[in-house]
């Protein structure tokens, strides 16, 4: 059987040549340098050919094959059909661009291949640093804990548990909810993302149990309604245990009114969470802290440092201001995880005790090497910047009577669409040409019933010569849907 000097030795799967693997490594780097160096001239996303496709049917492979094969297979079938959100224009969904920094802190974090779920190792104290930072960073006390996730859907499904905890009790982790679990019932905007909804199911409380409360025309929570809707509740029996704020939601990217929640919350004495999954950073950014404005009071907080951190995928964050609810919450004893005073079993809060984890990646590695190699300052100037230019692409929709502007621009998501009689089809039609000609690739939502286009700029690289060549290629698409610029629609 023939095996190229990359391949394991027999028993041993390390490299039989090292200097070969080294050589072909530093390739494998340069190719990825070159990809993020010259990312621009790449179409934003390509769709992906049958043939292709189909490669990825082959069956469970027994004998080894060359490293450099599998590495020009990456770089040929799998490279040019990614989602794209390295590119600056991709603008569809709130994802983060990533930096060279952290590709390597994750080529790093990969060599050691840490487990971080415990004991005595400087990875945790890597992690404990960070949590460190975001006590500094959102004024929360030294009893806060934190803890890196994979996102903030895990991260808002963990706060809830926390939540859960504690209205019922640690001990309701061995009884279940009972009688007092099936009066619970939990508060968020209907602006709020679907995480909130799916983490009360997992929990066994029931998606039912969520109350949706309307929002204003800034697509902010009605804070009132809110009150009427706790009180209504508390009349029927029912036991209000959560409610839940925005900072930064998914369709317009607004910030709830969290002074006015947290207020409402105390009164209640009812457990503030706040779903910060990209905004909560703009606390980094001295014009975009203000706004959010409240967000110190939660008791627990979510957010990604993969989004407006521009951390590598993937470092979801939860901040727990009660430290010891967060433990009641998830440790767990067990033989094989006891502490002792000396060795490697060192230690006494482990990550495994602030979450379902035992084993987790080094996701700390890639965030605290960003912030450290970059500054908070520069990242920022990066939010303020993406900022700066969903206002730019809000006044040229205003300014381009092809357009409309379908919702407020509160942060750095733009909702717009091409003006036509059936404008729902043929935005939808406009957003889908623009991915396969791989000129820009932002989404669709729906406001106020209208299909809208949705900008959502989050990525460092994004320039305003990006908003231009947004802005004519869907006007340009537009017009191959219509006879003339009046916008009559073509028959489907």
């Amino acid at each position: 059987m023939h095996r190229d000097s990359t391949s394991p030795a027999d028993g041993n799967l390390d490299p039989r040549d090292w200097p070969a693997f080294r050589q072909q490594g530093q390739q494998m780097l340069a190719d990825m340098l070159d990809y993020i160096e010259h990312i621009r001239a790449r179409p934003v996303w390509q769709p992906i050919p049958a043939a292709t496709r189909q490669l990825f049917h082959a069956p469970l492979p027994a004998a080894p094959r060359a490293l450099a094969s599998v590495h020009a297979s990456v770089m040929q079938d799998i490279l040019p059909h990614v989602v794209g959100n390295t590119h600056p224009r991709f603008m569809g969904w709130v994802h983060g661009g990533g930096t060279p920094v952290g590709m390597l802190a994750d080529m790093l974090a990969g060599g050691l291949n840490a487990n971080v779920g415990g004991r005595d190792q400087m990875p945790l104290e890597v992690e404990a640093q960070v949590v460190r930072w975001m006590r500094e960073l959102f004024a929360f006390p030294d009893t806060a804990s934190g803890v890196f996730v994979t996102g903030t859907s895990m991260a808002n499904y963990m706060g809830l548990l926390v939540a859960l905890t504690h209205a019922l009790g640690a001990n309701y982790r061995r009884t279940g909810l009972g009688e007092k679990g099936a009066a619970l019932v939990a508060y968020c905007s209907a602006a709020t993302h679907n995480s909130v909804a799916r983490a009360m199911s997992m929990a066994g409380l029931g998606s039912n149990a969520l109350r949706r409360i309307p929002v204003n025309a800034a697509q902010q929570m009605d804070v009132k309604a809110l009150q009427r809707q706790i009180k209504t509740d508390r009349g029927a029996g029912r036991t209000p245990f959560l409610v839940i704020g925005s900072a930064g939601t998914v369709d317009v990217g607004a910030v709830d009114a969290l002074h006015d929640i947290a207020d409402l919350a105390a009164r209640e004495k009812i457990w503030l969470h706040v779903d910060g999954a990209y905004a909560a950073l703009g606390m980094l950014a001295p014009d975009i802290a203000p706004l959010l404005a409240g967000i110190e009071r939660a008791d627990s907080l979510a957010f990604d440092f993969h989004k407006w951190g521009q951390v590598q995928y993937d470092a979801g964050f939860l901040l727990v201001r009660d430290g010891a609810q967060h433990r009641a919450a998830f440790a767990a004893s067990a033989d094989y995880l006891q502490r002792d005073a000396r060795g490697l079993a060192g230690g006494d809060v482990w990550p495994c005790d602030l979450g379902p984890d035992l084993s987790r990646s080094f996701r700390a590695l890639k965030t605290w090497m960003t912030f450290t190699v970059l500054g908070t300052e520069h990242i920022g100037a990066s939010i303020s910047q993406c900022c700066r230019l969903a206002r730019y692409l809000r006044d040229r929709v205003d300014a381009s009577p092809e357009l409309e502007l379908l919702a407020p621009v509160a942060l750095n998501i733009v909702c717009f669409r091409y003006v036509c009689g059936d404008a729902d089809r043929i935005n939808r039609e406009i957003v889908a040409d623009l991915h396969e000609a791989g000129i820009a690739a932002p989404s669709t939502t729906v406001i106020d019933g209208k299909l809208a286009i949705r900008a959502a700029i989050v990525n460092h690289r994004t320039q305003d010569a990006d908003i231009e060549i947004l802005i004519a290629a869907v006007i340009a698409a537009g017009y191959t849907y219509t006879k003339d610029p009046a916008c009559t629609p073509l028959p489907p």
